[in-house]
């Protein structure tokens, strides 16, 4: 009978530590080298950080870069399009828009944007990942805008 009780009591204590444990998480970029290594005690579980389906796009959702030139986007991170949209001043114009990976290939260049003010880039063919959005003026000043993409 003290067997099954010292038994009973060492699988409840077993558990009850794999429910609380301590764990190491690693997160890495598109070319499988470690970027972060997280320590984690007692972590709840993970549920994931859930994107927000695109229904239609308000103004609260807009991330915004200010100065001089104002650039929206939405969402931010991304998992199928990207929303670009900028506000410019006297006669500067957006020349191209560059979606460039972190190894610093250009995936994509959008160069018919003098007369729109917004651009929406597709991101459904490219891997999760950091992405980076160049965005030329005329003026010769250009603006990044860091993407991840899930």
């Amino acid at each position: 009978m003290k067997y099954y009780i010292t038994l009973l009591v060492l699988v409840f204590s077993l558990w009850s530590n794999a429910q609380n444990q301590t764990k190491i998480k690693f997160s890495y970029d598109n070319a499988g080298n470690q970027i972060s290594r997280t320590l984690c005690v007692n972590c709840p579980p993970e549920t994931g950080k859930q994107v927000k389906e695109i229904e239609a796009i308000v103004e609260e959702d807009l991330e915004k870069i200010e100065g001089e030139e104002m650039i929206s986007y939405y969402p931010n991170p991304v998992k199928e399009e990207l929303y670009l949209k900028w506000e410019l001043t006297d006669d500067n114009y957006v020349t191209s828009i560059q979606l460039i990976s972190l190894a610093g290939q250009v995936l994509n260049t959008f160069r018919e944007t003098k007369k729109n003010n917004s651009q929406n880039i597709l991101f459904q063919s490219y891997p999760s990942g950091v992405y980076v959005v160049l965005v030329n003026y005329k003026s010769g000043d250009p603006k990044t805008i860091k993407i991840i993409k899930q």
